[in-house]
């Protein structure tokens, strides 16, 4: 799982079919990489977040038909190091 904060939502003229209905979102995660990832959650610019990776993760949060492997899975509020 990937700590970040979302930057933005990504959009595209035109998206496979799996997406209809679901944000796509830029999120930066603590180690400064970039990751595009479906949000459940209504996540907005600014929130952290935690991203979570894998078809099961896909599978139970949003469905097997979403064309990705990168979900939203919380919205942080607070965390200890």
């Amino acid at each position: 799982m990937l700590l970040g904060v979302v930057e933005g939502a990504v959009w595209g003229a035109r998206q496979a079919s799996g997406f209809s209905g679901h944000k796509l979102l830029r999120v930066r995660t603590t180690n400064g990489t970039l990751v595009a990832a479906v949000d459940g959650l209504s996540a907005g610019v600014g929130d952290r977040v935690l991203v979570a990776h894998g078809s099961r993760v896909r599978d139970l949060a949003l469905g097997e038909t979403v064309p990705t492997k990168d979900v939203i899975v919380a919205i942080v509020d607070d965390f200890q190091t």
